[in-house]
């Protein structure tokens, strides 16, 4: 009898509360590197003056570029609750090439133009919004780009043979330019374990107008009768890409938030 009423006793306390479930932190820093697809496109325009015909050069042309982009990325991150807030550094490089070629005036030349986005880098912003291991979130902040321009111009003056004899006249510029712009974008991100996890992106960056005065290709300054000729270049730089990459957290020993389950 005792032992019966020993056990119904028992069987009246409540249960133990299992012990609390850790759940994934994203505070840490973190090291990765990002590999994808880059395009945009841009207004080319070209004013200046033809001193072989007297005349205003006025012109423009929408191009198009892209290529492949990859690099890596640094940042750190710190979780409230579900909010994750961050920064992050990343640089890349890319083969990024656009392209442009139409006549202009001097005489009925024509001009070509070729822009290369080399290595560009960001300092961003992040805030995203965790489920456990699972990561929505936006980024926002500086864009830098270093972009290489040449243009060459062919200069055909048979229809005049005071200049330069009637024949063709070459000549070219090259530049480089670092611009300073803005990008803004967003991603997922997913832990595969207590340090790795992978990453899907996109960015749209704008690099506002890059211009690059010069005289008549360089060369031609001297050549008789183009004496005063000059162009002045302005592109408008933007681009989209879409990277997907992997990071690795390392541990210093940051406190694992901690839910408690009943």
């Amino acid at each position: 009898m005792a032992l019966s009423g020993s056990t119904a006793w028992a069987a009246d306390l409540p249960l133990s509360p299992p012990p609390p479930v850790p759940v994934f932190s994203w505070t840490g820093l973190y090291l990765g590197f990002q590999a994808g697809f880059a395009w945009g496109n841009g207004n080319l325009n070209f004013t200046g003056f033809d001193s072989s015909t007297g005349s205003p050069v006025t012109d423009s042309i929408t191009g198009s570029h892209n290529g492949v982009i990859g690099g890596a990325h640094l940042g750190y991150n710190y979780q409230i609750e579900q909010w994750v807030v961050g920064v992050e550094g990343s640089v890349d490089v890319t083969s990024s090439l656009s392209t442009a070629s139409f006549p202009a005036a001097f005489g009925g030349s024509s001009l070509s133009a070729s822009t290369a986005s080399n290595v560009q880098g960001s300092i961003r912003g992040r805030l995203g919004y965790a489920f456990d291991r699972a990561l929505i979130y936006a980024t926002g902040g500086i864009m830098l780009g270093n972009y290489t321009t040449s243009y060459m111009l062919i200069s055909n003056y048979s229809a005049n043979p005071g200049i330069n004899g009637g024949n063709l006249v070459f000549g070219s510029n090259y530049f480089t330019n670092f611009p300073i712009g803005w990008t803004v974008g967003g991603g997922i991100e997913y832990a595969i374990d207590d340090h790795w996890w992978l990453r899907a992106e996109y960015r749209y960056a704008s690099f506002g107008a890059v211009s690059n005065p010069f005289i008549d290709g360089g060369a031609l300054a001297s050549t008789p009768g183009l004496s005063g000729s000059y162009l002045s270049a302005n592109r408008r730089l933007n681009q989209n890409q879409v990277e997907l990459g992997f990071s690795y957290k390392f541990d210093f020993s940051n406190p694992v938030p901690v839910v408690a389950k009943y």
